[in-house]
C-alpha cells in the first residue's frame, strides 16, 4: 500500500486489516476515504482514532445535515486524515461533487465482498464504488474482506479494476471462537442460566425481532442484567449511545 499498488487482504476479524489502511493514511499526509457498510463499525473506529488524537470523521445516515456540512468543510481545508463513508452516498451526483475537491491519496473498501454477487453479504450499493476508479484514477486501492471465496475474490478484483493487485490471504482460524448447539429445551430459562454463568461479562444476543430484542431485554433488565436492545427501529442517538456503553463496560449485554 505504501508503495501505492492496490492490494486485496483478507485478514479474520481482529486480525488488523484497519491498520493496512490506517497506517498508511497517516503517513501519507492526505486523505484517505474508507467506505465501510457498518454505521456502528465506522463509529467505533472513528471513536478509536479521534480519542488517540487522529484527525478522522464519518458521513453515513446517523448524523444530521449540519454535521455533515461541518465534517465536508473539515475534510476539504485539510483537517481529516480519514473519512469514512457510507457506499450509497457515491450514488449522489453533489457528493461526487465534493470528492473530487478533496486530496484523496488512498482508498480503501471494507467489507469488499458486498461488491460481489458471488458474496453473501451482496449489497447493490456497492456497485457504485466503481466510479471511484473513474474518478481517482492513480490513487492506489486497498480492499479487504473476513469472508471470500476464489471465486468472490476475483469478482472484486474485476469490480474494482484493481491493477495487478497483491492478493494477501492470512488464516481464518479464530481459535478463540467455538460453535456451540443446543436443544432449544424451555428457551428462557436456558438462556438465562447460561447467561447466569457469565454474569458480569460481555455478550450479544440475536432475536428475530425488534419486539423480541425489546422483550428479553428488559426480561434480563429484571433479572439483574446490564442489557439492552439494539435494533434500526431506535433513534441514531439511542443506538450510539448503547454502542459507547458496551464498549466502555458500563452495559454487559446487547440484544
Amino acid at each position: 500500500v505504501m508503495e501505492g499498488k492496490d492490494c486485496l487482504a483478507l485478514m479474520p476479524t481482529g486480525g488488523g486489516k484497519s491498520l493496512c489502511f490506517q497506517m498508511p493514511a497517516l503517513l501519507s499526509g492526505g486523505l484517505a476515504i474508507v467506505v465501510s457498510p457498518l454505521i456502528a463499525l465506522m463509529k467505533d473506529q472513528v471513536d478509536q482514532l479521534t480519542t488517540n488524537g487522529i484527525p478522522a470523521a464519518y458521513l453515513n445516515s446517523s448524523i444530521s445535515a449540519s454535521e455533515i456540512a461541518a465534517v465536508m468543510r473539515k475534510a476539504q481545508s485539510g483537517g481529516l486524515r480519514l473519512l469514512y463513508i457510507a457506499p450509497e452516498r457515491l450514488a449522489m451526483p453533489e457528493f461526487r461533487q465534493f470528492l473530487s475537491t478533496l486530496d484523496v491519496r488512498l482508498l480503501a473498501i471494507d467489507e469488499a465482498h458486498c461488491i460481489s454477487e458471488w458474496g453473501h453479504d451482496f449489497r447493490p450499493d456497492y456497485a457504485n464504488l466503481k466510479m471511484l476508479r473513474t474518478e481517482f484514477p492513480n490513487v492506489p486501492t486497498i480492499a479487504l474482506t473476513a469472508t471470500a471465496t476464489e471465486t468472490v475474490r476475483a469478482d472484486i478484483i474485476r469490480q474494482l479494476h484493481l491493477r495487478s493487485p497483491r492478493v494477501f490471504i492470512s488464516s481464518f482460524n479464530r481459535p478463540n471462537l467455538r460453535y456451540s448447539v443446543l436443544p432449544k429445551k424451555k428457551g428462557s430459562q436456558a438462556l438465562f442460566n447460561l447467561l447466569e454463568k457469565y454474569r458480569g461479562e460481555s455478550a450479544i444476543l440475536y432475536c428475530f425481532s425488534r419486539k423480541d430484542t425489546e422483550a428479553l431485554a428488559t426480561d434480563l433488565r429484571k433479572r439483574g442484567f446490564k442489557a439492552a436492545a439494539y435494533h434500526a427501529g431506535l433513534n441514531a442517538e439511542l443506538r450510539a449511545r448503547t454502542q459507547e456503553r458496551f464498549i466502555a463496560d458500563d452495559l454487559d449485554i446487547v440484544v
